[in-house]
C-alpha cells in the first residue's frame, strides 16, 4: 500500500513537471538522433473537452455556494477539490504530449504519459505489422503474456518479441510479456523507425 501511494505521488510530481515541459516546448527523455512518435493526439480533444466543462463548472459551482451562503469552510474545501481535478487534468494532457514513445538504435521505448514506461531492447523484437482495434478495454492491461497500452480505447500497432521482458505496471506490479499492442498517432512511422532492424509487416 506505501509502495502504490509512493507512485501515485511520484506521478503528480512528474504531471508538474511535464507542465513546465509543455510550456517550454520541450520533450522528456528524447535523446538526439531518436525517432519521437507521438500517441496523445487521438485523445487531446476529448481531454481538452473535459477540461474545458471542468472550468466551467468550477466556476459556476463556486457562484452557486457563494449566493446560497454556506460555510466558507465548505466553499473552499469544494473549490481546492475542483481545482486539483482541473489540475490532474491539464497533467494528462501535458504528459500525453511530453513523454512520447521513442526509437533510438538500442531500444524502443514505449509510454502512457507519467504512468508508463518500458524500454524494449531492439534485438529482443521479431516483428512489428499495423493493425487497428477499437475495442480495448482499460488503459494498461495484461493478459497470458500479452502487454495493450490503450489509448481512447484502441490500439493500431503490434509487437512481438523473441523472448519474454518485464514490464511494471503503473501501481508497481510486475509481469512477462512476449507481446506487445500500443497506439502511435501514425502507426506508419513506428513502423518505419523499426524497420531498419526487424521484419515488419502491414495489416
Amino acid at each position: 500500500m506505501a509502495g502504490a501511494l509512493r507512485r501515485i505521488v511520484g506521478f503528480e510530481l512528474k504531471g508538474l513537471a511535464s507542465v513546465v515541459l509543455w510550456i517550454a516546448r520541450r520533450r522528456h527523455g528524447v535523446p538526439d538522433g531518436a525517432t519521437e512518435v507521438t500517441y496523445a493526439k487521438e485523445q487531446g480533444f476529448t481531454l481538452w473537452l473535459m477540461t474545458f466543462a471542468m472550468a466551467v463548472e468550477t466556476v459556476v459551482l463556486d457562484l452557486l455556494l457563494v449566493a446560497l451562503g454556506v460555510p466558507a469552510w465548505l466553499r473552499w474545501t469544494v473549490l481546492i477539490l475542483d481545482l486539483y481535478s482541473l489540475l490532474f487534468s491539464v497533467n494528462m494532457i501535458a504528459a500525453g504530449v511530453t513523454r512520447p514513445h521513442v526509437v533510438t538504435p538500442a531500444e524502443l521505448r514505449l509510454r502512457y504519459g507519467v504512468y508508463f514506461d518500458v524500454r524494449i531492447p531492439r534485438d529482443r523484437i521479431a516483428s512489428v505489422r499495423a493493425g487497428r482495434t477499437y475495442n480495448e478495454s482499460g488503459m494498461i492491461t495484461v493478459r497470458d503474456g500479452r502487454l495493450t497500452v490503450v489509448v481512447s480505447s484502441q490500439t493500431n500497432v503490434t509487437i512481438e518479441l523473441t523472448e519474454p521482458i518485464t514490464v511494471v505496471r503503473p501501481l508497481g506490479g510486475r509481469a512477462e510479456v512476449t507481446s506487445i499492442r500500443c497506439f502511435a498517432d501514425k502507426p506508419d512511422q513506428l513502423l518505419a523507425a523499426l524497420r531498419t532492424e526487424v521484419t515488419s509487416a502491414t495489416e
